[in-house]
């Protein structure tokens, strides 16, 4: 883990600086500012509005590097190193811990394991203040703030340290011992009667190896398929894999772009986004989590409570998720993106132009994303485009003047970064906030359970593949996939597309948020509609199953009990017959004895 985690930070040392589009410059001499107004032909604009550049010469080969590849190999490295831990060490507590014990103790594995994103997050809000580069540039040149849109954070910084304390923690595995004490034998007397009566194949246990057995690899790769074959065919599980895919879809999506709508919808840095995701939503994770488990043992639920449970607790977070929608954010109010310039009064999303009469002489670029707020309280996307013909101070307080487009005597002036517009945001994001640790509290408590479900509804030899094929199964197809159609969903909504370096499309700067309110939260909780239809024909098969296993146990105690009573009247018999032949034998002697 530690070395796959060095490796998904070795990018940053392999790339260049970042490099950011902006009009200021940091100069000593403030008199030798250059004009946000260039002056040119409308030769020197493109068909699209954009300037004609000739590409940098340090774009040559940048595209041919291929930097996803290291944080591909980082994430394989870290999942291997995550194995012994999860899910090996969770099916380990289920098969020594008592059954009422386990779902306490696995509540808290799952708490604990809950905790880490906390300092994850804090760390991250940490390192999203600190600029990308820190250390290779003089900070005094950086012109932008962690609340603009180009801000690039220390991203890396992050994975140094926790590459550094996973290293630490891997030193007391080497001393544990080779092989642990098993506490007694608790083979099948633990399997419960709902848990047998999920295995169709009851010899399915024959292609078990003992633990203390030595066995090769070609062996346990000649058990794999039957053994899987066994757990596939359990029409129980497989729902339950199901669900738990397109679940957590749902919620790995939302989880991974949760900050950004913050950030988008609240217009909050992105440091904050993630300073609240780990101080408020996290923990109240943590703490339904071990609830869940709380109360589980204090309920003491079977596998079909246990269902109810949880898929109860979705349900209530699902009507309570519906509310989200009500929580809305007007816009910013950029020139050319969100209001054209002659009316810059209401926000709209038709198709507007960033070229106006008021920055007519200049030529600018269509495509830079350099914004500077203006005295009128508009936010334009450039100085140019604002109609600045000259600038004062360097760095972070210049201040552009003479700006044609922010009021009617072309004398006003704008300063850098966008306006701030929290009014309305402001009354609205406490209650996002209190919501949405409810909704995270009340899910999350039906965690535990759904977990002691999957452990209990197979048989205890096929526990760790089945804990195994779901971590991969959920992985794969939940993990890899929900945040990239999430991110494709949502950049539908984008207004305003930065442009890289060396050309094509960049991060996007601004987006149409009412579009990414009802994209974000509309694709969240259609997947969670969907797995609770698909739960429907898990709880008809499970109640099958469980009424099934009831009229076994029914009928086996009445053949039971109708044998000890056959025994009973045949011991009956001969104890009577046993008593006449006595009785016989004692008139017999007092005849003997009479006569």
């Amino acid at each position: 883990m530690s070395i796959g985690t060095f490796i998904i930070a070795l990018p940053h040392f392999i790339i260049g600086r970042y490099q950011y589009e902006t009009s200021v410059r940091w100069v000593v001499n403030s008199t030798l500012n250059p004009s946000p107004c260039p002056v040119g032909s409308p030769a020197d604009l493109a068909q699209d509005g954009k300037l004609s550049q000739v590409p940098a010469t340090a774009c040559e080969g940048d595209s041919n590097l291929s930097m996803w590849i290291y944080v591909l190999l980082g994430n394989v490295l870290r999942g291997i190193g995550e194995t012994p831990v999860q899910p090996l060490g969770i099916s380990y507590i289920d098969d020594f811990a008592s059954e009422e014990n386990a779902a306490l103790y696995i509540g808290c594995v799952q708490t604990i394991s809950v905790i880490g994103p906390v300092f994850g997050y804090l760390l991250g809000s940490l390192c999203a203040k600190i600029y990308v580069d820190i250390g290779f540039v003089k900070m005094e040149t950086i012109t932008i703030t962690p609340s603009d849109a180009r801000w690039v954070g220390a991203w890396w910084l992050g994975y140094l340290i926790a590459g550094v304390i996973t290293l630490l923690s891997a030193i007391p595995f080497w001393f544990l011992p080779r092989s642990l004490h098993i506490p007694g034998a608790q083979g099948s007397e633990k399997c419960t009667p709902e848990q047998t009566s999920f295995i169709k194949d009851p010899h399915s246990g024959k292609h078990k190896y003992p633990a203390d057995q030595n066995t090769t690899f070609i062996e346990m790769a000649k058990d794999f398929i039957p053994s899987l074959r066994t757990l596939l065919g359990n029409p129980v599980y497989l729902i339950y894999l199901c669900v738990s895919i397109i679940q957590l879809n749902s919620l790995i999506g939302m989880v991974t772009y949760k900050p950004k709508y913050i950030e988008q919808h609240f217009r909050q840095s992105a440091s904050k986004a993630n300073f609240l995701m780990g101080v408020i939503n996290i923990p109240a994770v943590a703490l339904g989590m071990f609830s869940g488990g709380l109360l589980m043992k204090r309920l003491k639920l079977n596998i079909m409570g246990a269902a109810r449970f949880a898929f109860g607790t979705s349900l209530i977070g699902y009507i309570l998720s519906l509310f989200f929608f009500a929580m809305s954010c007007e816009n910013a109010k950029v020139a050319g993106v969100t209001l054209p310039y002659i009316s810059l009064d209401s926000v709209s999303y038709d198709k507007h132009s960033v070229f106006a009469a008021c920055n007519s002489d200049c030529f600018c670029s269509a495509s830079d994303w350099d914004p500077v707020c203006g005295e009128n309280g508009i936010t334009y996307v450039s100085p140019c485009l604002a109609g600045c013909a000259s600038s004062s101070g360097s760095g972070k307080n210049t201040v552009f003047s003479s700006c044609s487009c922010v009021g009617v005597a072309g004398n006003f002036t704008a300063s850098t970064g966008q306006c701030p517009e929290k009014d309305d945001c402001d009354r609205m994001f406490p209650y996002f906030l209190a919501l949405s640790v409810i909704t995270s509290f009340i899910i999350s408590l039906g965690g535990t359970p759904g977990y002691m479900f999957l452990i209990r509804c197979i048989q205890p030899q096929l526990k760790s593949l089945a804990l195994g094929f779901h971590a991969m199964a959920t992985r794969t197809l939940a993990g890899i996939p929900a945040p990239i159609y999430f991110g494709a969903i949502i950049d539908t909504t984008c207004l305003k597309w930065g442009q890289k370096r060396c050309g094509g499309l960049g991060a996007c700067r601004i987006y149409n948020t009412t579009a990414y309110r009802v994209a974000y939260l509309g694709l969240t909780l259609s997947l969670r509609s969907i797995s609770f239809i698909i739960c429907i024909p898990g709880f008809i098969l499970l109640s099958r199953q469980l009424r099934k296993e009831e009229r076994n146990a029914v009928h086996g105690a009445l053949a039971n009990g109708g044998t000890e009573l056959e025994e009973l009247r045949k011991e009956e018999f001969v104890v009577s017959n046993s008593d006449q032949s006595q009785q016989t034998a004692d008139n017999g002697t007092d005849r003997e004895t009479r006569l």
